[in-house]
């Protein structure tokens, strides 16, 4: 069975990592939804994955990536820098804690209905007007303290930077392809930091079955960024905001009455 459940959740990370209704929350949803051994499918496991859909993001984006690379000091590089800032401080600030709030998964149903709501505004409210080059360095910071808040399981970093970037006047397109690529690093630097952590508290590690989670991540994660690209641009954040939204009350009702798959509710 740890092969199906790495398939599994290979490709949870993988379709949920680029849809705005939060990979990790998903990650802890189905661990709790199979009761899926948390010790096997550990935090080696979790950055595999994850390292998996960033090779995603390069493959799709590797045009633009590597225009970035050959000339560094640009304006664009500096916005992805300025946006990166944000998550970097709260992932070293509150690492621990939200180590907690993910194992125990009490945050998950108010994290995702958060997710909803920030969907919903930001279709309403959104200008969508600016490419590129119109891209200020306070857009990249709004965008980046987006996705500082949304290190938080449950919140939706795809979503709430792409929302950040429509409420900032971003065009539908630029603000995904934004949120894209900011994720590189980010992703990045949560890797190495885990790889910090494993090192020192050696966890279950399975090869196989990580390899097999990693190639389901990094496939299903690449075939997801090309429906978004294609769907973003004709129809509306309203269905991944009912989604989550549905998923989220769902979650509390099991939380405070059911507890069937979670025991505890904000701790």
């Amino acid at each position: 069975m740890k092969y199906l459940y790495a398939l599994i959740l290979g490709i949870v990370q993988g379709i949920a990592e680029f849809l705005p209704v939060s990979s990790s929350g998903h990650l802890i949803l189905t661990k709790h939804l199979f009761g899926i051994d948390a010790d096997m499918f550990g935090l080696p496991f979790d950055i595999a994955v994850h390292v998996a859909t960033l090779v995603a993001v390069m493959v799709v984006f590797r045009a633009q990536i590597w225009a970035l690379l050959k000339k560094p000091f640009q304006k664009y590089v500096y916005l992805i820098a300025i946006a990166t800032i944000p998550a970097v401080v709260v992932g070293l600030l509150f690492d621990d804690f939200i180590d907690e709030i993910s194992a125990s998964g009490g945050f998950l149903g108010i994290a995702f209905l958060i997710t909803a709501v920030v969907l919903i505004l930001a279709e309403k409210i959104g200008k969508k007007v600016k490419d590129d080059a119109d891209i200020k360095y306070t857009d990249a910071a709004v965008i980046g303290i987006a996705q500082g808040i949304a290190v938080m399981p449950g919140i939706s970093r795809s979503g709430s930077t792409l929302a950040a970037g429509l409420f900032m006047g971003l065009k539908k397109e630029t603000a995904l392809a934004f949120s894209f690529i900011m994720s590189i690093p980010v992703i990045l630097g949560s890797a190495v930091l885990g790889v910090k952590d494993v090192i020192q508290e050696p966890a279950n590690f399975d090869v196989l079955a990580t390899l097999v989670g990693m190639l389901a991540a990094g496939i299903s994660g690449y075939a997801t960024i090309k429906f978004m690209l294609d769907f973003f641009k004709k129809r509306s954040l309203i269905w991944f905001a009912a989604y989550v939204g549905i998923l989220g009350a769902l979650v509390i009702f099991d939380q405070l009455f059911t507890n069937i798959f979670f025991e505890v509710f904000l701790v």
